[in-house]
């Protein structure tokens, strides 16, 4: 159906007056032409049309356009915009006088709003090229297809189709939007102080930023878990006077109350077992710098009532000391958690809120941040690939078919979770990713769901998970004890891993989602160091 805000695009379908040509059968007297039979089966609902013909069309396109007027008439919009545009063509089957002419033609026709082009009016080489104009994104338009009459004896249910070609199936179309979507992920991670994306969302939030970088007051960065509030926080760092003074981030989830007050103001000799000497608390460690507390809904009653201290008076006592400490930092916190709801009920303190609320920043999902998926995908092998000893391999760039699934995907763990999902890709398998190589939460099934046959595969469609020959090899044919099998399996995807990274062990550790250590000794049972 067509929304009533849209404009039709059409060449005149009223031809030249004179002898029809030879091949071209008779229209039957009840087809008045694919634009009034579009007209016809979605009503009137265009706010307007531009009707385009060649100087000797020009009397049969100012008729068609007074009948427009008259059919797209209604209570609303009783005078419809109907404009008649003549292109300079002499030989409507030449393609470049065509291509020509459409950029005048054009003119304006953006901001009118959104646009349907008509592909069943005009020669061959009219329709080709409004394809090539839409196709390449110089007309933003849906194309429209009215089945012809002829082909249709009896009314037919849906006598007008919308038009979709997959031009991402070719390997040199999408080799150009890849490498396009990298340059453009450059760019606007250079422009937007490392944060990726161009959303409406990102735009807003990166401008917002800039004020608030300047601002000398404490920060509240709220958002859903893996948003990536601690980025933020370090582009509130660099773009504000702090930005040559030190950076410390600390999780406040991380530590026991008594821990978290030790960590963040520091501790005499003694202040309790195991404190052999002086240690100087983050804050201090921060003085004429900036101090990221992630997760500040954690933090136990006793410990908010230290950090108001501190926020207030900028001084502070270690623990288990007597005399006050004088400290300069700018408090930035960050939290997935609702502090007002949390206020309301009792459990965060409310003079701490409002200390901490000096200004705010909202974070998006990634769910609402339109068409920043691709960007970040980019960035994301762009950074996989830039690390000091890793070996240079191709980039795994989805296929049309697995872009539809991540875009469909609401992932709940935002930006964090969809690196995860890029990690996997550059660290298994080769060429394009194909949709059987997306977690299973992510191709919308079970496993086995959307198996593909390439890299780690998804099952054979009944349910049971296979690992399929690819990336890491396939484990022998026999049977044998399971916990043999997966230890196998274990020590190829080790050194699988290991190779790719280049032997990096951290790199490698972060790869697979496991703690350094856990990686050597993994590495050491398999006889892999």
């Amino acid at each position: 159906m067509a929304d009533p805000a849209r404009t039709l695009l059409t060449w005149s379908d009223r031809g030249v007056r004179g002898p029809r040509p030879g091949h071209h059968g008779p229209r039957p007297t009840s087809d008045r032409g694919p634009v009034h039979r579009l007209v016809a089966h979605w009503g009137p609902t265009y706010a307007g049309a531009r009707v385009l013909c060649t100087a000797s069309g020009r009397s049969g396109a100012e008729d068609l356009a007074q009948e427009l007027r008259r059919d797209l008439s209604r209570a609303d919009n009783p005078r419809p915009r109907v404009e008649v545009v003549e292109v300079e063509v002499d030989d409507p089957s030449d393609y470049a006088q065509i291509f020509a002419s459409l950029g005048p033609a054009l003119d304006g026709l953006e901001r009118r709003g959104a646009c349907d082009v008509l592909l069943s009016a005009g020669t061959p080489q009219m329709q080709t090229l409004w394809v090539i104009l839409v196709q390449a994104g110089l007309l933003s338009a849906r194309m429209l297809q009215v089945i012809p009459a002829a082909f249709v004896p009896v009314p037919h249910p849906e006598p007008v189709r919308v038009v979709e070609l997959d031009i991402e199936g070719f390997p040199e179309i999408r080799a150009l939007r890849e490498e396009l979507t990298r340059l453009r992920a450059e760019v606007v991670r250079g422009r937007g102080g490392g944060l990726v994306g161009e959303s409406e969302a990102m735009v807003r939030l990166a401008r917002r930023l800039r004020r608030v970088a300047q601002a000398p007051v404490p920060v509240l960065i709220q958002g859903e878990t893996g948003t990536g509030k601690e980025l933020v926080a370090h582009a509130v760092h660099a773009a504000s006077e702090r930005s040559r003074g030190p950076f410390v981030a600390e999780n406040c989830g991380s530590f026991s109350e008594g821990v978290l007050a030790s960590e963040l103001f520091g501790h005499e000799r003694g202040a309790f077992t195991g404190a052999v000497g002086r240690r100087r608390g983050l804050f201090e460690r921060a003085h004429g710098g900036t101090l990221f507390l992630d997760e500040i809904a954690e933090t136990s009653p006793r410990t908010q009532v230290m950090l108001l201290r501190v926020l207030q008076e900028g001084r502070l006592r270690r623990v288990g000391g007597e005399g006050e400490v004088r400290v300069d930092v700018r408090v930035l916190a960050a939290t997935h958690r609702d502090l007002r709801a949390m206020v309301a009920e009792g459990s965060f303190r409310e003079d701490l809120y409002y200390r901490l609320r000096g200004a705010t920043l909202e974070l998006p999902p990634l769910r609402e941040r339109g068409g920043d998926l691709e960007l970040l995908v980019a960035h994301f092998l762009d950074e996989l690939g830039s690390g000091k000893g890793r070996r240079k391999r191709a980039r795994r760039w989805p296929t049309a078919a697995a872009w539809e699934a991540l875009r469909r995907y609401g992932w709940p763990g935002n930006v964090r979770e969809l690196r995860a999902e890029v990690v996997r890709w550059s660290v298994f398998g080769e060429g394009p990713v194909e949709l059987g190589e997306l977690s299973p939460e992510i191709c919308g099934g079970p496993l086995g769901a959307h198996s593909s046959g390439r890299g780690l595969g998804r099952g054979r469609g009944e349910g049971a998970p296979v690992v399929r020959r690819g990336a890491t090899e396939a484990i022998e044919d026999a049977l044998r004890p399971l916990a043999e099998q997966v230890g196998a399996l274990e020590a190829r995807v080790l050194a699988d891993a290991m190779e790719r990274l280049g032997g990096n062990l951290s790199a490698t550790s972060r790869a697979l989602g496991i703690d350094r250590n856990t990686l050597k000794r993994k590495l050491t049972r398999h006889g892999l160091r």
